[in-house]
C-alpha cells in the first residue's frame, strides 16, 4: 500500500513538475532581470545562483552581508554551478566569509555549500540552520540554532527568525541596521510561492507583516521595495482563495477536493491546482471552520453546529 501512495505521489509531482517547467518556459521572458552581481546597499551584496529554472525563476539569491573584511553568506544556490562560484569570488573581492546561513533545507539554497567551503573559503566555517522536525537530514553540514538567534559581523546584526510554512523549518533574517528582511522562499520578488502548510504560512505572514520592515531581500525575484503590501497582497491572495472554496462548500453542501478544484480553476492546470486546494482544505479543517466526510468529501460547520 504504501508503495503504490509513494508511486502515484511521485507521478503527481511530475506532472506538475511538467507543467510547472512548460509555463516557466513560456514565461521566462515575461520575469524581471536581475544582475549576476550587484550591491544593492552599503551592507547587502547580491549573488545571483546561476541556477534559472520553474521553482528558481532567475535564480536562487545568495547575500553576502557586512562591511569589513568578513561578511556572513545568506544561502548557497545549487551544486555544481561553476558560475555562481566565479561570481561569488569576484562579488566577495578580497574579502572573507565568516560563516554561512540557510534560510531552509531546498537544494537550491543548500546545495552549494560543499562548493562554497572548498572552492572560496577554503576551511570550514559554521553553517547555521534550524533544524528539520519533519524528516531526517544530514545534521554534520549544520550547526542547529533556534528562533532569536544573532550573528554579528562588522556594520550587521542579523537576527533568525522562525518563519515556517514554506518549509517546516524555514527562517527569514532580519538585518537590524537596515529594518530589512532576508525572506527565503517566504515570500519571492515576484508572483507567490508554495508551502507544505499554508496554516502556519499565514501565521509567518502576520509575523513579517507585524515587524514593518522597509525592504525585503526574497530568495528569488527582485527586491521588494513596498514590502507592506507585497505582504498583504500575499495574504489577501490566499483569503481570496479560501473564500472561493467556503463559496463552494455552501452552494453545493458537500464536495471533494477534486470537485472543488473544478469549480474554481476552470482553465487550469487540474492536478498543480489540486494540491494547493488541499492545502487550503488542511487549514480550514485546523480552524474547525469545515469538517471532513468519509475518506475525500468535505462540508461547512455552521455556527449553530
Amino acid at each position: 500500500m504504501l508503495s503504490t501512495l509513494r508511486y502515484y505521489s511521485d507521478y503527481l509531482f511530475a506532472v506538475i513538475g511538467y507543467f510547472y517547467g512548460r509555463a516557466f518556459r513560456s514565461a521566462m521572458n515575461t520575469l524581471t532581470p536581475i544582475e549576476s552581481r550587484l550591491r544593492l546597499s552599503p551592507l547587502v551584496y547580491r549573488v545571483l545562483g546561476a541556477n534559472p529554472g520553474p521553482f528558481t525563476l532567475r535564480g536562487t539569491n545568495t547575500y553576502l552581508v557586512g562591511t569589513g573584511k568578513s561578511r556572513v553568506l545568506i544561502d548557497t544556490g545549487e551544486p555544481n554551478v561553476q558560475q555562481y562560484i566565479d561570481d561569488l569570488r569576484e562579488a566577495l573581492d578580497g574579502c572573507e566569509i565568516s560563516c554561512i546561513i540557510c534560510t531552509h533545507w531546498h537544494e537550491d539554497h543548500v546545495g552549494g555549500i560543499k562548493d562554497v567551503i572548498n572552492k572560496v573559503i577554503g576551511k570550514p566555517v559554521p553553517v547555521y540552520k534550524f533544524k528539520r522536525t519533519d524528516a531526517p537530514e544530514d545534521s554534520s553540514k549544520y550547526h542547529y540554532v533556534e528562533d532569536g538567534y544573532v550573528i554579528k559581523t562588522e556594520g550587521a546584526t542579523l537576527r533568525l527568525l522562525s518563519t515556517p510554512g514554506h518549509t517546516m523549518e524555514h527562517m527569514a533574517v532580519y538585518l537590524e541596521e537596515e529594518n530589512t528582511i532576508f525572506s527565503g522562499d517566504c515570500i519571492l520578488g515576484e508572483g507567490t510561492t508554495i508551502f507544505e502548510d499554508l496554516y502556519i504560512y499565514m501565521q509567518s505572514l502576520h509575523k513579517l507583516l507585524e515587524m514593518k520592515p522597509s525592504r525585503i531581500y526574497p530568495g528569488h525575484g527582485p527586491v521588494v521595495e513596498n514590502p507592506l503590501e507585497k505582504i498583504k497582497e500575499y495574504i489577501s491572495h490566499r483569503n481570496q482563495r479560501e473564500q472561493q472554496i467556503l463559496d463552494v462548500l455552501h452552494s453545493s453542501k458537500t464536495a471533494s477536493s477534486m470537485q472543488i478544484t473544478n469549480e474554481i480553476y476552470k482553465a487550469r492546470v487540474k492536478l498543480a491546482a489540486l494540491s494547493n486546494v488541499n492545502h487550503h482544505i488542511s487549514k480550514l479543517l485546523k480552524e474547525n471552520k469545515i469538517e471532513k466526510i468519509g475518506i475525500d468529501n468535505y462540508r461547512l460547520i455552521t455556527a449553530a453546529e
